[in-house]
């Protein structure tokens, strides 16, 4: 059952609008035309899109959804959301990088409910299994509540050098979320060296997920702190939210809204204002490589949806040695 407390609803962010050009030229030898991976069935029949709004579904309604896509992909979500109960959806005039994806959505919530707790997913991402995944984010939104001035952030236990994650070096406890520790950040570091990489291992540092939950205004303020020519923008857009003026607005701020990112723009900067708490029993991969999804599916024993020749590379088959 999801947390709720008198002080405002939870919400979910559905993050969607990337352009996907890590994985476009295996997308295209695999499709012959360019898609970015969110829309992408890499294994079973769902897209990493549909599997990301089905999960969101199960902890908040589709009233207290907001999804957020590119509008040159705007009939490509459409027909995968076909069915599915999503709320509101917007379409980014322009990609202007993470932190503007992560306030344009956050500026709607702000206007309907400016007391809620936000769950922010972004759409590449595999987990499984699903229900191990939910429980931590069900227990990271009851912590959000109390924790009110602090971003709460999934991390996962790393088992190699991976170079192109986020990883987070916990400090203190501060609280638990279910039974795994809420821990402060002491700091964040971005597509680490390997001899880094190997230093943030040997100090239990945690992969960043992104996966995460806050207050709305904890995220506004944290947002004029840090990036108060995009806050300013999203204002104006906040002020005719639900008058003929939205989308000639909308359009305006686009056109000289600055690329900022909310990683290495926001979270970096505010070390303080975060914590993390560790998503254990469950397989998570940012699917920005194909080898990585080729690794997620041989652990949980699955077939892919795509041709391995699409792969570039000789790929031994799916099979997990269990003996």
């Amino acid at each position: 059952m999801a947390h709720q407390t008198s002080q405002g609803n939870t919400w979910s962010i559905v993050l969607a609008g990337g352009e996907g050009t890590r994985m476009g030229s295996f997308v295209q030898r695999w499709l012959g035309r360019p898609k970015p991976k969110q829309f992408c069935v890499f294994a079973g029949t769902r897209s990493l899109l549909q599997h990301t709004v089905d999960r969101a579904a199960r902890l908040t309604p589709a009233a207290r959804s907001i999804l957020v896509i590119a509008r040159t992909y705007r009939q490509e979500a459409m027909t995968q959301l076909d069915g599915r109960g999503v709320g509101t959806v917007l379409f980014q005039p322009a990609n202007r990088d993470t932190g503007a994806g992560v306030f344009l959505p956050l500026t709607y919530v702000r206007a309907r409910d400016p007391l809620a707790t936000v769950i922010i997913y972004p759409s590449d991402h595999f987990v499984y299994p699903e229900e191990r995944f939910l429980d931590t984010v069900r227990d990271a939104v009851f912590v959000a509540e109390r924790l009110y001035d602090r971003i709460i952030l999934l991390g996962v236990e790393p088992d190699r050098l991976e170079l192109d994650y986020g990883w987070i070096l916990p400090g203190e406890r501060l609280a638990h979320a279910g039974t795994n520790p809420v821990q402060a950040v002491r700091t964040f570091l971005e597509k680490p060296t390997a001899q880094q990489a190997d230093d943030a291992l040997a100090h239990r540092a945690l992969w960043n997920t992104m996966v995460m939950t806050a207050k709305v205004e904890t995220l506004w303020r944290l947002g004029q702190q840090c990036f108060p020519e995009l806050i300013e923008r999203f204002e104006r857009l906040d002020r005719v939210i639900g008058t003929p003026q939205e989308a000639r607005v909308l359009e305006s701020i686009y056109r000289t809204m600055p690329s900022r990112n909310f990683s290495s723009d926001l979270l970096q900067h505010v070390p303080d204002r975060v914590a993390v708490t560790e998503l254990t029993n469950a397989l998570w991969s940012d699917w920005g490589r194909p080898e990585r999804i080729t690794e997620a599916l041989r652990r949980i024993d699955r077939a892919p949806a795509f041709p391995l020749e699409a792969l570039g590379s000789p790929f031994a088959p799916i099979h997990e040695d269990r003996s």
